[in-house]
């Protein structure tokens, strides 16, 4: 009886093997979502090379963030659709195929000719490759966070699903890192002529990358043990879901509309709206919203490890009111103090991590709608 709590931390413990997966699951996260927010940093060049000349500048800068916005509308249908084939075919196979999904229109992004030379055809064709990005990014968040929990040993699902959200919240870190090396390393008029394609280029050639790397990782155990127990879903994965979880999935997508917004209006969107409206410059933005990135991802793992061993409901409560207090002073006081930018978007990304960091704990280890519980809350 003397050995037991040490025996039972023993059997927690990750093996290397878990370990392995998890930054494998993570680096490919973290290059989907650069992938899907460098359009966001870049907003103002897009404008310019994808939308007429003609049109005032307010213009073509809502109309740019009006595509960052389509990748959001195809989320949900991406992240049903892949999540029901993730339910019937398997995790891994989904999981790989995210990545292909992001890498290649990130890629076309690059290449891609602008308004000067496709006309009205530039902004279509942008429109079409920024919803495979948000299918694909649909996708990639619920079946991510169903894979690492569903390798993870028991009582540490949460920290396993941290690690991969500090990796998803990396790839927005990473975004802000390459768009200051470009600021830093190329003249302004270049960047603005070609030097905006880079980061899609990278983009789209470490995805095919991370897809290769993907080929290494192993089925779950959860969806072996179902396939051998033939507990796989005989009928649409979401009629189960919506029968037996429909509370959890009202909760879930309650509070991941919180999130997104929050991430969105205060991470992707604060350079180019500081940029706008209080003319700040964009190295600061830049280095504000990578000082938000970096709190965010090292607290996303801090606390997905917190919710193996505390109530999530209190420190979302704690977080969240935390969370307010930033984003006022972000928005309301760092006009007024433009030295102190750069310390509240640091504080407003230290408390956007929590609900994320433990999503996908709470799901049934064996149910055969495990992915699509995941899914519904990027709706």
């Amino acid at each position: 009886m003397l050995f037991a709590p040490e025996a039972a931390s023993l059997s927690r413990a990750l093996s290397f093997s878990q370990f392995r997966i998890f930054a494998l699951a993570s680096l490919g996260g973290a290059l989907e979502f650069y992938d899907f927010v460098i359009f966001a940093f870049l907003a103002r060049l897009i404008a310019a090379h994808f939308f007429p000349s003609s049109q005032a500048d307010w213009l073509r800068q809502a109309e740019a963030f009006g595509l960052f916005g389509a990748g959001y509308l195809a989320r949900p249908l991406g992240g049903i659709v892949m999540a029901h084939f993730g339910d019937i075919s398997g995790r891994k196979k989904v999981f790989t195929f995210s990545v292909l999904l992001m890498a290649v229109p990130t890629l076309l992004m690059g290449l891609l000719p602008g308004y000067a030379t496709l006309g009205a055809g530039a902004p279509l064709i942008l429109l079409v490759l920024r919803m495979m990005q948000g299918a694909a990014i649909g996708g990639e968040a619920p079946g991510g966070w169903v894979f690492v929990a569903e390798h993870a040993p028991p009582g540490r699902a949460g920290l396993a699903t941290g690690l991969l959200t500090g990796g998803l919240t990396g790839g927005i870190l990473l975004g802000s890192v390459v768009i200051l090396t470009l600021n830093a390393a190329l003249p302004p008029a270049a960047v603005a002529s070609w030097g905006w394609r880079v980061p899609f280029i990278l983009g789209g050639v470490f995805g095919l990358g991370a897809m290769v790397l993907r080929q290494w990782l192993d089925e779950t155990p959860v969806f072996r043990e179902m396939h051998a127990r033939a507990a796989i879903a005989r009928t649409l994965p979401a009629r189960i879901l919506l029968r037996d979880h429909r509370p959890a999935v009202l909760c879930s997508m309650a509070s991941t509309w919180t999130l997104t917004a929050a991430i969105v209006v205060l991470i992707l969107m604060m350079p180019p709206l500081m940029q706008t409206l209080h003319h700040v410059p964009a190295s600061d933005t830049m280095l504000a919203s990578l000082a938000a990135t970096l709190c965010l991802t090292v607290a996303a793992v801090g606390t997905g490890a917190l919710t193996d061993a505390l109530p999530l409901r209190r420190l979302c409560v704690f977080s969240g009111l935390a969370l307010a207090v930033g984003a006022f002073a972000l928005y309301g006081l760092s006009a007024r103090f433009p030295h102190m930018l750069i310390v509240w978007a640091a504080f407003s990304g230290l408390w956007l991590r929590l609900r994320r960091a433990g999503a996908g704990g709470d799901a049934p280890r064996l149910s055969p709608a495990g992915p699509l519980l995941r899914a519904f809350p990027v709706l």
